[in-house]
């Protein structure tokens, strides 16, 4: 068993592997690595399974009753000052890691054919390995240092992954927002961590939650200070979790591609910030008003990202959204002190969430033939409708999905959702009255997201036409998209078949990048075991690599709640995650033992999920195929044109779309403050500089060229004149000395 935790360091180092691999590659044989690119994604997939192997094993290790093990290797002494690398396996550390490894692989999977026509596919699972390595060392560091470190990495890992198409403009723009807004948490961060070893002289966890603990409550300590440090820290986590108000680079995230959403934006980036709440909780719990505060941060994102979501038109900005919300009932569980029901929803939304995305990457490479390669309209739900007869299994794993985030049982999210549910009446009615309504509004527009994909009928026309084997392969390049040149039969309109294909909206270019025949032969025999389907009439199903992913994540939907599951009357009891827990929960629960009674539990879920019937009963009426039946009812009809109450009912809804739609206007006023505000400032200072700080200069050095002019015209070139004009101002200045020494 020790043994086993000596050699936890490789967990990271597997991915990062593949990475340099690929690097050195590309520097030694460029030509040679390009030709074989889709080779890459088998290492990718087998190192990252053999370190959830490692993960798995040291998470058993942990239920049984291993809990912390830490290793640490002295990297710098210096006088006082020592700095020491390592890795600590504890239960937290041990669930972000098999949540990280699962997710991974899944999504790296997916990947190998979602992405497999695009130029940069051998650069896309590079950077891919390099945030797995970044995130799972990052999870297991020993000290803040490390975090910080592997903190950074995952940020620059984001970074590329969202500008992964570089020379779409909203693509740049998009990982612009996300890079400048993180570094405002990550320097607030980096000012808490430097302040924590002022007041403590460690970055240890243990000793940093033990001297901090003992100095607060000898009073040896400002209480003021220590608070500031603290939300400095927190600040680092609600930047990488997407907390408000640090939330407006998620929904522009979504410019990356989708894997990159599903694995980073929605299952393990943005749970970095929850990961580091979490492992400061002990030291937050000794510090006023703090604990307060990350609770206030969580409902206000709860209800904040639940509003923006209603009236978006991007089926991936929804799911964002909806990121956003599930992240803040997270941090609002870890504000009130509910450790385990965090953790809880932190592993059955990532699942979910993860499933969500990896659906609407199905759903969009669906659409993209139909209404071309463009995400303003392959992401226009809009444009959507009636997809459940072409996509029937990403139908069926989409709508599990969107159960489990509304809360539906048994599916995962409902098991913890409603334990957060519970604890916040505990803590404060205002607070769970707020959490609830969310709930509701989260049933609504998940629902809605779905009735709009996959409801009514289509939106959007296309000639279908048939295929035969006789095909040019070409590459979506980094500028554009696939072009599959097919022979149409005598029996389609040719012309309009063309027309439709021609005018498909690329992003910069219609040039695409031909691909070798090695690279031909390689693409047709990897993943020769599954099945390949007739993509000839659209909208289709997508091909069986994309759907393995999806079928493995709806199992962890069905079924990763139930390791929460605990009742107290010996019916049943399987709660392996409290026993997982066990070090934690004693810490912020000394003498809890986790259970509840049946009759507390149906009470508390009658509740909530009548709530979430009620949402999803108002996104069917209002999306659904009931529209039209409930538009004929007389109660509806009586609402008329001119009456107040129509008119006030208007009113209210365009308020609440515009509210959603516009982003909350926050952006709009980030806009206006920050860019245009700091521009308008530089140009004042600007103008001070050169008009002023310059015009003194320049009026100097301007005055004495004509003074030495003026000096020069007068000139003769006489001693007798120069000694004259001497005598004559010295006498002067002599005189007016002596008259001022006689006072």
């Amino acid at each position: 068993m020790e043994h086993t935790y000596q050699y936890a360091w490789i967990i990271p180092f597997l991915p990062l592997s593949v990475t340099m691999s690929i690097g050195f590659r590309l520097l030694l044989i460029p030509t040679a690595t390009k030709n074989i690119r889709r080779i890459w994604a088998f290492p990718s997939i087998l190192l990252l399974s053999i370190s959830m192997g490692f993960s798995a094993n040291l998470s058993i290790q942990q239920i049984n009753g291993s809990f912390i093990h830490q290793y640490l290797w002295s990297w710098t002494i210096n006088n006082d000052f020592s700095l020491e690398f390592g890795y600590l396996i504890d239960p937290l550390s041990s669930i972000m890691s098999i949540l990280i490894t699962t997710v991974g692989i899944t999504v790296l999977i997916y990947s190998d054919n979602y992405m497999s026509h695009d130029r940069g596919y051998f650069r896309f699972f590079a950077y891919m390995s390099f945030f797995n390595a970044s995130m799972l060392g990052l999870v297991i560091s020993s000290n803040l240092i490390q975090i910080y470190i592997f903190w950074e990495l995952v940020g620059m890992c984001s970074y590329l992954l969202i500008g992964f198409w570089f020379t779409r403009p909203t693509a740049a723009s998009a990982c612009q927002k996300a890079f400048v807004t993180n570094r405002v948490g990550d320097f607030g961060l980096l000012l808490g961590i430097l302040g924590f070893y002022w007041i403590t002289g460690s970055f240890e966890f243990r000793d940093l939650f033990e001297i901090t603990n003992n100095l607060i409550h000898n009073n040896e300590v400002s209480s003021l200070f220590a608070t500031l440090c603290a939300s400095l820290l927190f600040v680092g986590a609600v930047a990488k979790s997407a907390q408000f108000p640090l939330h407006v680079w998620l929904p522009d995230a979504m410019e990356g591609p989708t894997p990159i959403s599903a694995l980073i934006h929605a299952a393990t980036m943005v749970a970095a910030g929850i990961f580091l709440v979490a492992r400061l909780l002990p030291l937050f719990i000794f510090i006023p008003y703090i604990m307060n505060f990350i609770s206030l941060i969580g409902i206000i994102t709860v209800l904040l990202g639940a509003t923006l979501a209603l009236a978006q038109r991007d089926i991936k900005r929804s799911l964002a959204y909806s990121t956003m919300s599930q992240l803040g009932y997270i941090m609002l569980a870890l504000g009130i002190g509910s450790y385990r029901a965090a953790l809880f929803h932190l592993i059955t939304h990532a699942y979910s969430k993860a499933l969500l995305f990896l659906g609407s990457g199905s759903i969009i490479h669906s659409m993209e033939p139909i209404v071309g390669y463009s995400p303003d309209k392959s992401q226009n739900m809009v444009l959507m409708g009636g997809l459940r007869r072409y996509v029937p299994i990403t139908r069926t794993t989409f709508l599990l999905g969107t159960l489990s985030i509304c809360g539906i049982p048994p599916l995962a999210c409902f098991w913890s959702k409603d334990e957060i549910l519970n604890d916040s009446w505990l803590y404060s009615p205002i607070f769970a009255i707020i959490a609830c309504f969310a709930a509701g509004l989260t049933a609504f527009y998940m629902f809605r997201v779905y009735l709009l994909t996959f409801d009514g009928h289509l939106r959007v026309h296309f000639q279908n036409y048939s295929s035969t084997k006789n095909s040019s392969f070409y590459s979506i390049s980094l500028w554009g998209r696939e072009v599959w040149r097919r022979e149409v039969p005598k029996a389609v309109n040719r012309n309009l078949l063309l027309s439709t294909i021609n005018n498909t909206v690329f992003f910069f270019s219609k040039d695409t990048y031909k691909i070798d025949n090695n690279l031909k032969k390689g693409v047709r025999d990897f993943y020769t075991f599954f099945e390949k389907k007739d993509t000839s009439v659209y909208p289709h199903e997508s091909e069986n690599t994309m759907l393995f992913p999806l079928l493995v994540l709806v199992l962890f939907t069905l079924f990763v709640g139930s390791i929460g599951i605990r009742f107290n009357q010996g019916v049943i009891y399987f709660d392996i995650l409290s026993k997982w827990l066990i070090p934690s929960i004693n810490l912020f629960h000394p003498n809890s033992s986790y259970s509840v009674d049946w009759y507390e539990f149906f009470t508390n879920a009658i509740f909530s999920v009548s709530i979430v019937i009620f949402g999803l009963f108002v996104a069917y009426i209002l999306y659904g195929s009931a529209y039209s039946f409930f538009q004929n009812l007389d109660f509806i009809n009586s609402f008329v044109k001119g009456d107040p109450k129509r008119i006030f009912l208007d009113q209210i809804k365009n308020k609440i779309y515009n509210w959603s739609y516009n982003r909350g206007y926050i952006d709009i006023f980030y806009t206006g403050v920050f860019t245009i505000g700091i521009r308008e400032l530089t140009e004042l200072i600007q103008l001070f500089d050169r008009n002023l700080i310059d015009g003194i200069t320049n009026g100097i050095g301007v005055a004495s060229f004509f003074m030495g002019e003026g000096i020069k015209s007068i000139g003769s070139g006489r001693i007798s004149s120069y000694l004259f004009l001497y005598l004559f101002f010295a006498s002067i200045f002599l005189f007016i000395f002596l008259e001022f020494s006689n006072f």
